[in-house]
Formats: C-alpha cells, sequence, structure tokens
C-alpha cells in the first residue's frame, strides 16, 4: 500500500489530531491499543507525550492509555475475538482488513486519516553478528550452506510477512525470474530457517538474548534498536540490495470505541502521530516519518535502500490470499496446509 504523500499533509494532520467538537464530553478516560511487537519502545513514548498534550486540550484531562503488544496477526485475531481495543496500531494491511470486514473498522479505514493511515514507514532489513563472520551481505546469501536465518512466522506476525514478501520481490527481479523459481528461493530459505517465533520481538530475543542464527531478517527500527541501544559493538545491520516498503497502518475500532464513548479520544490519539512531536518520536525510535521536514531532519539516520512495492504483487488483499491463507504458498512450501 504506498501512496504519495499528499501536497496537503499539514492540514491534514492539523485535522487528524482533532476538531475536537466544544463541550463534547469523553465518558471513558482510558484507552487501549492492540500493536504488533516491536513498537514497544515507540508506544511506552508516543503515550506519555499524548497524555501531556491532551491535557491542555478543550475538553481533554487524564487519560490512561494501556498498549498491548504481540505477532500482528495474533493481535488482529484477538481483537476479532474479544479484545477490547479502541485502536489497533498493526504492521500490516490486511490485519486491518480482516477487522473492517467483520464491521469492526470502518470500510473506508485508510482514508480516515492522513496518507492512507500509514503514520511512519519501515523495512526490512539484516542484522547480524559484529564483523558480519558469515559475510551475509544480500538475499543470495541467506540460502548458503551453513547460514541459519532467524524470521518470526508470517503466519502470525507483520514482520515475518515483510521479511517473506522482501524475499520473494527480490527473487522475482532477478535475471530470468520467473514465479516458479522465486518460489523455489523462498522454499530454500525457509529450510534455513531452525525456528519460526510468534512475532518480531521473540524473534530478535530468539537472535540477540540466546544466540541463535546467523542473521535476521528484522524491521529496520527493530535492527537499529538492537544494534545501537540493546548491544552496541555486538550486532551490525546489512541493507540488502533491495528491500520492500514496510507501512505499518493504524485505525480507531468504531464498534468498541463507540461503546466506550472513546471516538473523539481515539481519532485524536491516532492524529497526534502526524503531529511534529508524534513525527519526532517515530524517528527517535527508528520509524521513517512521513512528514517531509522531520524526515529531512533525520535524513542521515536512515541509508537509503531500493525499495520494492507491495503493490506490483497486487496489494495486501491479494498477496495474503496468495501466500498466507489457508493452502497458500507459505503453507505449501512449509507444510502447514496439511
Amino acid at each position: 500500500m504506498t501512496h504519495r504523500l499528499r501536497p496537503l499533509l499539514g492540514p491534514l494532520m492539523a485535522s487528524a489530531i482533532g476538531c475536537l467538537l466544544p463541550g463534547l464530553a469523553v465518558a471513558q478516560t482510558a484507552l487501549l491499543n492492540v500493536s504488533y511487537d516491536p513498537t514497544r519502545e515507540l508506544y511506552k513514548e508516543v503515550d506519555a507525550s499524548f497524555a501531556n498534550w491532551w491535557k491542555t486540550q478543550p475538553g481533554g484531562g487524564s487519560v490512561s492509555i494501556r498498549t498491548s503488544h504481540g505477532g500482528s496477526g495474533a493481535q488482529s485475531r484477538a481483537v476479532l475475538d474479544g479484545l477490547q481495543a479502541d485502536v489497533v496500531t498493526l504492521g500490516i494491511e490486511s490485519d486491518i482488513d480482516v477487522l473492517a470486514d467483520k464491521g469492526l473498522v470502518a470500510k473506508n479505514w485508510t482514508e480516515q486519516l492522513p496518507n492512507h493511515a500509514v503514520p511512519y514507514t519501515s523495512t526490512i532489513v539484516f542484522l547480524v553478528r559484529h564483523g558480519n563472520p558469515k559475510q551475509i551481505h544480500d538475499w543470495g546469501d541467506l540460502v548458503r550452506d551453513g547460514v541459519q536465518v532467524i524470521t518470526p512466522n508470517p503466519k502470525t506476525s507483520s514482520g515475518g510477512r515483510w521479511s517473506y514478501i522482501a524475499a520473494w520481490l527480490w527473487a522475482l527481479h532477478q535475471p530470468g525470474a520467473t514465479e516458479n523459481k522465486a518460489e523455489a528461493f523462498i522454499t530454500a530459505l525457509y529450510k534455513h530457517v531452525p525456528v519460526l517465533d510468534t512475532g518480531a520481538r521473540g524473534s530478535t530475543n530468539t537472535f540477540v538474548q540466546r544466540g541463535q542464527g546467523d542473521v535476521l531478517l528484522a524491521w529496520e527500527d527493530e535492527a537499529l534498536l538492537a544494534a545501537h541501544d540493546l548491544g552496541a559493538g555486538h550486532f551490525d545491520v546489512v541493507y540488502p540490495s533491495s528491500s520492500v516498503r514496510a507501512e505499518p497502518v493504524v485505525a480507531v475500532v468504531e464498534s468498541v470505541a463507540r461503546e466506550h464513548h472513546t471516538e473523539t479520544l481515539a481519532k485524536a490519539y491516532l492524529g497526534f502521530l502526524y503531529s511534529h512531536d508524534g513525527q519526532e518520536i517515530a524517528a527517535r525510535n527508528h520509524y521513517r516519518p512521513i512528514d517531509p521536514d522531520v524526515a529531512k531532519e533525520h535524513a542521515g539516520e536512515f541509508q537509503p535502500v531500493k525499495l520494492f512495492d507491495v503493490a506490483e504483487l497486487g496489494g495486501w488483499r491479494a498477496v495474503q490470499a496468495k501466500h498466507f491463507d489457508q493452502d497458500g504458498v507459505f503453507d505449501r512450501i512449509s507444510g502447514g496446509g496439511r
């Protein structure tokens, strides 16, 4: 879901944050954000900053924000099963589409916020042990003898799906590529994966804390966090020749927000992500901001990389059905459909 930034992004941000209606009381001052795995540090900072900002707004006041984390697909299913999320901030479009299909989220949810509900972007990179002892530089290196790859399960993790699709797109753009050759590459790749954690943070812990594997396929923000903040001097970030433009998405769970009377609060909370403060927080947590001014300020922190787009595969609904639904390509190559 790649979309050019709209020229009126600034006014749209202001609209997203609020037009808080005069005299409209918020009946509940608690908010639950159901998010995907690697956003723990991001939303800890966002929640504190938003709570301080909300106190200054007409009709605002004290607010308690809780955030639940897990694999994006698993989190989406939890909301389907009744987890009372006021908002969802998930790693991939298809995980909100399933909520919209069940009437929990507006059918036109991508039009409810600026930039089609994508407040920041990321990509997939390689995290290797310091010095890159296995000399892993590109996707083809992942299937060499003796290389172990750590990546989360694409059935439950958005990071796992983005990693799979980044590898698939790389294979499709090789000389003489065909879909059969791409599938053969993906099949070979997953034979090098010893364990499939349910979420991206679980895979990071497997690689960083448990010492398994030679390379972690990781969200850029997760890799930079591990290399710079958690294990400085122990890990290196490697950018392959190409990757995928990863677009986390956000939405109000309208069915729950109406019941909780948190519609105004929920919309303001997600709108805050598009504000200058929200974009700065995203950049500080290694997410690529979409605000051009903030992006320019932090340009040196994000390495340029050739990014393919899931749109060339027909968009996430088509990709989800073909690759990750029951009896899709991933089930076929992993035996998960049996």
